[in-house]
C-alpha cells in the first residue's frame, strides 16, 4: 500500500517559535544598526529564504536603497550585505535559545507520527550553526526529530528543493509521493510543490498570520476568522495541497491522504 512515510517540518514558525518572532526582530535590528529601515511585515514577506537571501531581498527595496543612498553617498555593494548579515548573526545568536519553544500540540502530533512509524524530517531558513543552538534547545522543551537539513553545501536553499531530497537521501526514503511537507511560510509551501511532494501549509502560528499566542486569543473572532483566510488564500494560492488551522488535523489529513493513495 501506497503511504505518507516521511512529514518534513520547517522550524520558527512551524513547529517552534510560535508566530516567527526570532529572525523578524533580528533583521529589523541589524539593518536599524546600519540607519535603515525595514518593517516587519518586509520582513516576513521574505521569510523562509535563507538568511543571506533575505538580507538581499530586503536591500532590494525600494525605500531601504533610498535610505542608503541618503545615508552613504552610494549605492549598496555585497559588502553592505555582508556587514548587515553578521550584524543579524550576532542579535540572532543572542536570541535563539529564547525561541526556541515547541508550538502547542507539536510534540504531541510527532509522537503520533512516530508511533504510527512515520520519520520526521525538517528543512529551514536558518544555517547549521544556527541550528546548532535551535536543536538543543528545542531538544531541551522535549521536540526532537529524525533529521535536520540546512541549505549549507547544497546548490540553494527555498523554495529550491534540495533539502527536501537530501531528507529524503538521509531518511531512506525512495518516493516524492510518501513525503508530506509542513510548513508556515509562502517559501515552504513553493519548496514543497517544486520537490512535487505532498504540501501543507499551517495558519495558527505561523509567520503569515503574525500573531502571538496571547494577540489570537485576543483578536475578536471574527477579525481572526478573516485574517486566517487571507493566510489560506495565499498559501493555496502558492500550490499548497491542503492548508490546516493548526497541526492537529495533520494525522486525520495524513490517513485521508493514505487512502487516496491507495486508490491509486
Amino acid at each position: 500500500m501506497k503511504k505518507i512515510e516521511c512529514v518534513i517540518m520547517d522550524w520558527a514558525g512551524t513547529s517552534v517559535d510560535y508566530g516567527c518572532f526570532a529572525p523578524v526582530a533580528a533583521f529589523v535590528d541589524s539593518f536599524k544598526s546600519m540607519g535603515l529601515t525595514v518593517t516587519p511585515s518586509e520582513t516576513r514577506s521574505h521569510m523562509g529564504l535563507t538568511k543571506i537571501e533575505e538580507i538581499r531581498a530586503l536591500f532590494s527595496i525600494d525605500h531601504v536603497q533610498d535610505e542608503f543612498r541618503r545615508n552613504f553617498g552610494r549605492d549598496f555593494g555585497e559588502a553592505d550585505v555582508q556587514e548587515c548579515y553578521k550584524r543579524f548573526q550576532k542579535i540572532l545568536f543572542d536570541t535563539l535559545e529564547d525561541y526556541s519553544l515547541p508550538i502547542p500540540g507539536v510534540m504531541d502530533v510527532v509522537n503520533r507520527l512516530r508511533a504510527d512509524g512515520i520519520k520526521v524530517g525538517s528543512t529551514t531558513g536558518y544555517t547549521k550553526t544556527m541550528m546548532d543552538v535551535v536543536i538543543p534547545a528545542a531538544a531541551s522543551h522535549g521536540y526532537v526529530i529524525d533529521n535536520c537539513v540546512t541549505s549549507d553545501n547544497l546548490p540553494g536553499g527555498r523554495p529550491r528543493p534540495f533539502m527536501i531530497y537530501q531528507n529524503m537521501i538521509d531518511l531512506n526514503i525512495g518516493s516524492r509521493f510518501s513525503v508530506l511537507k509542513y510548513g508556515d511560510t509562502i517559501a515552504d509551501i513553493k519548496e514543497g510543490v517544486n520537490a512535487g511532494v505532498w504540501t501543507v501549509g499551517v495558519v495558527l502560528g505561523s509567520n503569515e498570520l503574525a500573531l502571538t499566542e496571547k494577540e489570537v486569543k485576543e483578536l475578536p473572532d471574527l477579525q481572526l476568522k478573516a485574517r486566517m483566510a487571507q493566510v489560506r488564500n495565499r498559501m493555496y494560492a502558492a500550490g499548497a495541497d491542503y492548508v490546516v488551522d493548526s497541526i492537529a488535523e495533520l494525522p486525520a489529513l495524513i490517513q485521508d491522504i493514505n487512502e487516496k493513495l491507495d486508490c491509486e
